[in-house]
């Protein structure tokens, strides 16, 4: 049985986000966090998080789960984020991290981060954004949001 931890978000599921959505209606709390240890890539329409000792933090969201619907949204946050466990042509790893919230506090979650392949090519090709806050892209003709 998988350990119900929190989720730590940071890209299209965090709030103003095209994904945000998905979460309505299955989560308690969504508020600030910070992620250290970590940098931030730009993907193709989504961000990838890497570890990186001593760097970071990124920027994101500590979304808690309804206990009545914690199952499901796993299944479908892992579906989403195309997180097979074992499989390694999965592009994220699920992993517990700790997590600091706004008021200093840390707290164990899930987050998705760039799998070992994909991570090592980010590291040697692609440059971290400096912020540690990954955008989401505009709707044609509209703002970007964090």
């Amino acid at each position: 049985m998988t350990e119900r931890l929190p989720f730590f978000v940071y890209g299209t599921l965090r709030p103003g986000g095209r994904n945000h959505a998905f979460l309505s209606g299955r989560v308690l709390t969504c508020a600030p966090a910070r992620l250290p240890d970590a940098v931030l890539y730009d993907g193709p329409g989504y961000p990838y998080a890497v570890r990186a000792p001593g760097a970071g933090p990124v920027h994101g969201d500590l979304v808690t789960a309804r206990p009545e619907t914690y199952g499901r949204l796993l299944a479908d946050l892992d579906h989403l984020e195309e997180y097979v466990p074992g499989d390694p042509r999965s592009l994220y790893l699920r992993v517990a991290r700790d997590v600091v919230r706004e008021d200093g506090t840390t707290a164990r979650a899930w987050v998705y981060v760039a799998a070992p392949p994909l991570a090592a090519r980010l590291r040697a090709t692609a440059t971290p954004l400096r912020s540690g806050t990954w955008l989401t892209p505009a709707p044609p003709g509209g703002p970007r949001t964090p």
